[in-house]
């Protein structure tokens, strides 16, 4: 993987070349690097290039040593964004080049809140992201805030491939705009329903409410021990949807879903049902798939806010924080396909092992 560091000598420094000391390069490099080996904070960046500057010259100049932890946020506040995901992007190429076949994936879009970089001044970052059911992050977008995520889920289709393919997103991208996207790319979608699109999501739910047209939906069912109790997943499909007033508003739709997900645990019973808008024909399996995997985003969010305490940066330059953002999605990506040893590791402990020895498991990362 040393291939895709070459893609960073194509990187453009906006810095006034007489007073620059570090190269750009070095500087995401070292992030990289450190994120990989355990460290969140800038601080804690400029500690491991410091304690480990012996190995990082063996792919790095460095001509001025190690820069500071107020220097490597201050060019991270000026790197191209866009820059930054194409690298991610030769790293994802590289970590997915053992897929001969091709599969019809999952593709689950979603945002997220960089808590950490608001405060009573500003608002937090927003970034909304694709996630595939493999749990590798695709591409994302920045946004002022959640309200502004519509506009960004269609900018966000428009960078990724996803003919072919299935996007799942939450009812918040339940637009007629993003569905028409979808389908103009050549892709199927599911997307949640709520309350958002007038009467759509009561004339569902009064469908599935009917138990004689229950009765003749598609129907498919599974039953799993999770945290300690039963989970029980049922999902009703039906392409008999004619009947819908919204219909034409809505490019490409085929079928309607209900899922209701019960846990019974302790003797106690709840329930939750959702409801859904497909392109997907009837096959319920398929349609339970879709829904089922979406959870892959939710996953991935959960390791940046656990596994790389995210929401504990307080970063509060914008760009610098969303482009600390993309380079954690990277290192998670990264942590997600590696093995270290013998022994399956969880991507903290494997985050933790690189710390330890760096040397080892991070030339053996770039030698895959």
């Amino acid at each position: 993987m040393k291939e895709a560091l070459k893609h960073l000598d194509m990187v453009i420094d906006l810095r006034q070349e007489k007073k620059v000391r570090h190269k750009m390069k070095d500087i995401i490099v070292i992030v990289f690097m450190a994120l990989l080996a355990n460290a969140d904070e800038w601080v804690a960046m400029e500690i491991f290039a410091k304690e480990h500057e012996l190995f990082l010259r063996e792919y790095l100049e460095l001509p001025y040593g190690i820069p500071s932890h107020d220097t490597i946020e201050r060019v991270f506040a000026i790197v191209s964004p866009e820059f930054l995901i194409k690298f991610k992007d030769e790293w994802n190429k590289m970590l997915n080049s053992d897929e001969g076949e091709k599969i019809r994936k999952i593709l689950a879009i979603d945002g997220k809140t960089e808590r950490g970089n608001g405060n009573k001044n500003q608002k937090a970052n927003h970034i909304v992201g694709a996630v595939d059911e493999n749990g590798l992050s695709l591409s994302e977008k920045l946004v002022d805030e959640k309200s502004n995520e519509i506009k960004a889920v269609p900018e966000l289709l428009d960078s990724l491939n996803i003919a072919g393919h299935i996007v799942t997103a939450d009812a918040m991208s339940c637009q007629t705009e993003i569905v028409a996207k979808i389908k103009k790319k050549r892709a199927d979608y599911m997307i949640a329903l709520k309350g958002n699109q007038g009467t759509l999501h009561e004339d569902v739910k009064l469908y599935f409410g009917d138990h004689e047209l229950l009765k003749k939906c598609e129907y498919h069912k599974t039953s799993e021990k999770a945290r300690g109790g039963l989970e029980l997943r049922e999902y009703w499909q039906t392409d008999n949807i004619s009947w819908l007033p919204q219909l034409k508003q809505w490019r490409g739709l085929k079928s309607i879903v209900m899922t209701r997900n019960t846990v019974i645990k302790d003797g106690k019973e709840t329930s939750e049902t959702r409801y859904f808008i497909s392109s997907l024909a009837l096959k319920a399996q398929d349609a339970a798939r879709a829904i089922r995997r979406h959870w892959m985003v939710e996953s991935y969010h959960w390791h940046l806010d656990v596994t790389f305490r995210e929401d504990k940066n307080r970063t509060l330059e914008k760009q610098a924080a969303f482009n600390l953002g993309i380079m954690r999605r990277l290192a998670l990506n990264v942590l997600k396909i590696v093995d270290l040893g013998k022994k399956p590791l969880s991507v903290r402990m494997k985050r933790f092992s690189i710390g330890t020895n760096p040397e080892k498991h991070l030339t053996a990362i770039l030698c895959l």
